[in-house]
C-alpha cells in the first residue's frame, strides 16, 4: 500500500479500542461453498475475542462451529468521508465451557432476535487488521475551498 494512498494502516490494539465502539459487525462464512455475510451484535472478551449470542437452531452456529471466519466492523462519515474498518479473521466456536458460558450468560452480548436456547459464539483474534481513511475525497472530486 502505498504511504500516501489516503489510508493508514492500524496496530492490533488501536483496532481493538476502534472494534469495541462499533454496535454491529458483519460474519463472513462459507454457505454452499459460497461466501456469506451477516449482520450481527457483538461484544470483546478480555482477549480481544469477538463474542456473538444466537439461537443454537440457527444455521450461524452450525455453519461457523469450527471453521475459520471473519468479522468486520467499521464507522463512515460520509459527509467527512472519513472512517475506519476492522477485520479479525480466526477460528470460531460455539461456547462448551460450563463456567464460561455463565459468565456470558451475565456479562456477554445478547442476541437481538432472543431463543428459548441460545448458545455463544466465540471468534479467536488470529488475525486484527484495519484501517483508516484519513485523506478523504471532498464531494465530487472538488476541493471543498474552490
Amino acid at each position: 500500500m502505498e504511504p500516501n494512498d489516503g489510508f493508514r494502516e492500524l496496530g492490533r490494539q488501536e483496532c481493538l479500542r476502534l472494534l469495541a465502539t462499533a454496535p454491529v459487525g458483519r460474519v463472513v462464512h462459507t454457505r454452499h461453498a459460497l461466501p456469506t455475510v451477516l449482520p450481527v451484535n457483538f461484544r470483546l472478551d478480555d482477549e480481544g475475542a469477538v463474542l456473538l449470542c444466537t439461537s443454537a437452531a440457527s444455521e450461524l452456529a452450525r455453519a461457523v462451529d469450527g471453521a475459520v471466519v471473519a468479522f468486520e466492523a467499521d464507522e463512515v462519515d460520509p459527509v467527512a468521508r472519513s472512517g475506519w474498518s476492522v477485520v479479525v479473521t480466526g477460528p470460531a466456536a460455539v461456547v462448551s465451557d460450563f463456567d464460561r458460558f455463565r459468565r456470558l450468560v451475565r456479562d456477554g452480548p445478547l442476541s437481538w432476535a432472543p431463543s428459548p436456547r441460545e448458545v455463544f459464539i466465540r471468534i479467536a483474534p488470529e488475525l486484527v487488521t484495519g484501517r483508516e481513511l484519513v485523506g478523504g475525497r471532498s464531494l465530487y472530486g472538488l476541493d471543498p475551498f474552490f
